[in-house]
């Protein structure tokens, strides 16, 4: 038994331990880290529209395998155009004039 609380306690702090590591950066770079300046690549994240409750005989005559299994999904970007801009042109963007 004694064995069994020392893995789990081990396990716990290990992974509590890795769970919080940022690029591997300690001391001053570890403070001064700014995240908008990282040139990693996005991630794309897709989101699942909520989909309408049927009740009634809508429900009872739905058929699974008609369903389009992409048509409630839409992809979720991170970012714009007014990431790229500095100065006067980032504080006047206007996001509804799409400049070409």
């Amino acid at each position: 038994m004694k064995k069994l609380i020392l893995t789990l306690a081990v396990l716990l702090v290990s992974f509590t331990g890795f769970s919080q590591n940022r690029n591997g950066l300690t001391g001053p770079a570890y403070k001064n880290y700014k995240p908008w300046l990282d040139d990693s690549e996005p991630i794309k994240v897709y989101s699942i529209t909520k989909k309408s409750k049927l009740t009634g005989p809508e429900f009872k005559n739905k058929k699974p395998w008609n369903r389009n299994k992409d048509a409630n999904k839409f992809l979720v970007t991170v970012g714009s155009e007014r990431l790229k801009l500095t100065g006067p042109a980032y504080k006047n963007y206007k996001p509804w004039r799409k400049n070409d």
